[in-house]
């Protein structure tokens, strides 16, 4: 079967949420991946920071089948090798006094506002029912009905209403704002460091240190969505650090397991997740053997290779070289670490398709903007083959 032939057959009988590029991947290793025409691509998206330590990366994969040929699934009706020791080295590497696993970021996101919410009532005594949590807008945290219900995007809450109550938006980005949205009754602030899916919106310096101040002297936990941001993308382990704060909460994804497994898992203290009693909240897949050994796999591959060290540096090497094209179509090209945003004047997307003949891979997002988001394994000659191809396109 051809290209052609796959996308007849998922049009056909798959539902049509998704718009992606007309590429049909068939293996991957590393940045590159290749189509079932035997065309060879770069990956500068990284399924979104899940594969930041690159496809099929073999140590992950090695971990993966060794727990597969053992046990996949208990449930966390009894306890399994692997989870205790998937706790201790979070802790060890985050500082986070526990964790709570789950499987896709969207339930992570749930568990941390289930849990601030009961905090909020019995750490904090806001009467029942009342509890409130500030977000921002252009927010992008998954797509529940609770989570797009805090969403400011019309599409995202198009047709899916009655919306769950409790929330208020705040400009991103904005101190006073936030100060003057908190009441009695606020139990948290979620935010995400560097907006992705708004096109790598990058709050101005500062921002994240006095939005955690405020929260601190007004008794209010900091929720930090690393889900996309977060295990190295950004040139830290995760983006908050490079404002010295710690947050309450830290919800992680994605990368967590390297793109081999659904892990997710939200990060704190004893006092704020201790707030959950046996039955309060679960997932039969959480916590399971098999995601816990990918995920022990996929920190090892993240610490021991460097990965997070080699996103800073080409990060900023990569961030100069794009910012070095020169086009009445580019408005803004930004980004932190391997987190790029190139900003066009007019649709992003005909950008997008033209890359891809020329062998990479991006994806368009808020429809003008072209993120660049490469497994942290790409090396300085990829990116210059990149950018080769980039300046072709833009100036083109």
């Amino acid at each position: 079967m051809q290209t052609e032939d796959f996308i007849r057959l998922e049009d056909e009988y798959g539902a049509h949420n998704y718009h992606p590029l007309d590429v049909v991947i068939e293996r991957a290793e590393g940045v590159w991946v290749y189509d079932v025409d035997g065309k060879k691509y770069l990956d500068c998206l990284a399924a979104y920071s899940a594969v930041n330590q690159g496809h099929c990366h073999p140590k992950i994969m090695q971990a993966m089948l060794d727990q597969a040929r053992k046990v996949t699934l208990t449930s966390r009706a009894f306890r399994n090798d692997q989870l205790p020791l998937l706790y201790k080295e979070l802790h060890d590497l985050t500082g986070f006094e526990v964790a709570l696993p789950m499987n896709s970021g969207a339930e992570a996101v749930e568990t941390a506002v289930k849990a601030a919410r009961k905090w909020g009532y019995t750490v904090k005594g806001i009467p029942d029912g009342q509890a409130d949590i500030i977000a921002c807008s252009n927010n992008f945290h998954g797509r529940t009905i609770t989570i797009v219900s805090f969403s400011t995007d019309a599409q995202y809450r198009d047709g899916f209403g009655p919306f769950t109550p409790g929330f208020t938006i705040i400009p991103y980005g904005d101190t006073k704002a936030l100060i003057e949205a908190i009441t009695p009754n606020t139990c948290a602030f979620l935010v995400e460091p560097i907006q992705g899916e708004a096109g790598i919106v990058i709050p101005r310096a500062g921002f994240l240190r006095e939005a955690w101040d405020a929260c601190r002297r007004n008794n209010v936990l900091f929720l930090a969505d690393e889900i996309q941001s977060g295990l190295g993308r950004t040139g830290k382990l995760f983006t908050y650090m490079h404002e010295g704060i710690k947050p309450d909460m830290v919800i992680i994804g994605k990368a967590l397991s390297g793109g081999f497994y659904p892990v997710s898992a939200v990060l704190s203290s004893k006092e704020v997740l201790g707030v959950f009693k046996p039955g309060d909240h679960g997932s039969t897949f959480g916590g399971n053997p098999l995601a816990c050994a990918i995920a022990r796999a996929s920190l090892r591959a993240l610490v021991d290779e460097k990965m997070v060290e080699r996103s800073a540096e080409l990060g900023l090497y990569f961030l100069g070289r794009l910012q070095e094209i020169k086009s009445p179509c580019l408005k803004q090209v930004r980004g932190l670490g391997l987190w790029i945003g190139v900003e066009m004047t007019g649709a992003a997307r005909p950008y997008c398709e033209r890359l891809k003949e020329e062998g990479i891979l991006c994806k368009e997002t808020h429809e003008h903007v072209i993120r660049f988001a490469p497994p942290l394994v790409i090396t300085k000659d990829e990116i210059d083959w990149a950018v080769e191809r980039i300046k072709k396109v833009i100036e083109g």
